[in-house]
């Protein structure tokens, strides 16, 4: 009962995770459609696909602004796999919307914790702040990692979603519920008398 209580809070945090080409991103974004929350923060991330390779990701804050998180043209000592990860551009760029004191955001979105993501420091120390706060986060999680990814799975509080093919559908209607309280009314709609 008590884990219920804290999940229908204000400061929910939950957590998707799920194999890769699950359909996390797309389940994460059509979860922010649906709230319509005005206060919402945040990164989501996407494959680069030349000619039908996939030859990077790129990251795209909510509010518009996006920019290449990893590619095989970068070059340099951080690297994941193929990929150079732009570190230096990341922290410039989307670390700083994930400052839960600097923004008047209800929710704050990170798509994804993953090993890319964790190569910055800034970025792990934003998300342990935000996860030790009283804001909502709604993010998706590498499946399998070592440090940050399965220290915010085991955090006290945190709702983890494994997302399937399957489940999708419940599984957002789930996560819809924990965070109704953020939904805005639809524009043009009059509450009922």
């Amino acid at each position: 009962m008590a884990k219920k209580a804290v999940m229908s809070s204000k400061s929910a945090k939950i957590l998707l995770t799920g194999l890769p080409g699950c359909g996390k991103t797309t389940a994460l974004m059509e979860i922010i459609e649906k709230l319509n929350c005005k206060k919402v923060a945040g990164f989501y991330t996407q494959e680069i696909r030349e000619a039908g390779s996939r030859k990077g990701f790129s990251w795209t804050r909510l509010d518009g602004t996006s920019g290449i998180l990893a590619h095989v043209d970068i070059k340099g000592r951080c690297k994941i796999g193929k990929y150079g990860v732009d570190v230096a551009g990341f922290e410039e760029s989307v670390v700083p919307v994930l400052d839960s004191e600097q923004s008047d955001a209800e929710l704050f979105v990170a798509d994804e914790i993953g090993k890319m993501e964790c190569l910055s420091k800034a970025f792990v120390a934003a998300v342990r702040k935000l996860f030790a706060s009283e804001k909502c986060v709604l993010a998706t999680v590498a499946q399998k990692g070592g440090g940050l990814i399965p220290e915010v799975k085991q955090r006290l509080g945190v709702k983890l979603f494994t997302l399937t093919r399957q489940n999708r559908d419940k599984t957002i209607a789930e996560i819809l519920q924990i965070l109704s309280f953020l939904k805005e009314p639809s524009a043009g709609r009059r509450p009922a008398d």
